[in-house]
């Protein structure tokens, strides 16, 4: 079992940044791919970005993509999402989720582990 927590979520303004962070426990850290996904009321969960063990291969969403940057600390079990440049449309709750793999993947459903999410608010 992985163990999943987010945190660093609140509310800030349009324009203003964020860094979410996720704290893994449980199994090894470092074999899993790591995602990041949100979900606004009354839409479907939606792929944010991901993240392999090994750091090196990193994939975004479009529309989030030279926003938002992945990263990860295999050392500290724990994997980031640092948010720029917010937007209004950026207001979900924000959560991670951990998958044993060395592939990257974008499909909630392909995802083992959940976090229990952080709202992130942006405003006006």
């Amino acid at each position: 079992q992985v163990q999943l927590v987010e945190s660093g979520g609140g509310l800030v303004q349009a324009g203003g940044s964020l860094r979410l962070s996720c704290a893994a426990s449980g199994r090894t850290f470092s074999a899993y791919t790591m995602g990041w996904f949100r979900q606004a009321p009354g839409k479907e969960r939606e792929f944010v970005a991901a993240i392999t063990w090994s750091d090196i291969n990193t994939y975004y969403a479009s529309s989030m993509k030279g926003r938002f940057t992945i990263s990860r600390d295999n050392a500290k079990n724990t994997v980031y999402l640092q948010m720029d440049s917010l937007k209004p449309e950026d207001t979900a709750v924000y959560y991670c989720a951990a998958k044993k793999t060395r592939t990257l993947v974008r499909s909630p459903p392909e995802y083992d582990y959940w976090g229990q999410g952080t709202q992130v608010t942006v405003s006006s």
